[in-house]
């Protein structure tokens, strides 16, 4: 099962690294890592998407919880959050295959943000499945390149994680 966890920590150099370094250790794989400061600039939100079982998340939650710079940790739960994910696609572009390739753009209500004679770069900013379908829609014209933000996810409604 996929769990996404938002963390608060302290802003310092080497929070990042005991926070990966404490799901290594444990075998747990992160799919997906984004980190930013809040609107106070002495606290990071660590938003952080993985596979794995209840257990595990569990004992990840609990070994987070004593890490000194952590402030806060929350599972959030499936269908009561909002996550959004950017991605960059660079795709190759003959003049034959344009109209083609913006309509789907178009469609999929993504942004053009550079055109050269041979390839077009997509801006996309939605949640992880329905980024992961533009890719599917682009892959036959030819992806020359995919840069992809990590997830970042809020609670839905009045809910906030705050310190």
């Amino acid at each position: 099962m996929q769990y996404t966890l938002s963390i608060l920590v302290e802003n310092q150099a080497g929070v990042l690294s005991k926070i990966s370094g404490l799901f290594s250790r444990r075998g747990f794989n992160i799919d997906s890592l984004a980190v930013g400061v809040t609107t106070d600039p002495n606290v990071s939100r660590i938003t952080i998407v993985a596979n794995g079982d209840e257990y595990v998340v569990e004992q990840l939650e609990k070994q987070l919880n004593k890490l000194i710079p952590v402030i806060k940790v929350k599972r959030l739960a499936e269908g009561d959050f909002i996550s959004r994910e950017l991605i960059l696609i660079k795709v190759h572009c003959p003049a034959t295959k344009r109209g083609e390739i913006l309509t789907t753009v178009e469609l999929m209500q993504g942004k053009i943000v550079d055109f050269s004679t041979t390839s077009v770069t997509v801006e996309y900013c939605e949640c992880s499945s329905r980024v992961d379908t533009l890719v599917e829609l682009l892959k036959p014209y030819g992806i020359r390149e995919i840069v992809r933000t990590g997830t970042v996810a809020l609670d839905k409604g009045a809910t906030a994680v705050s310190v």
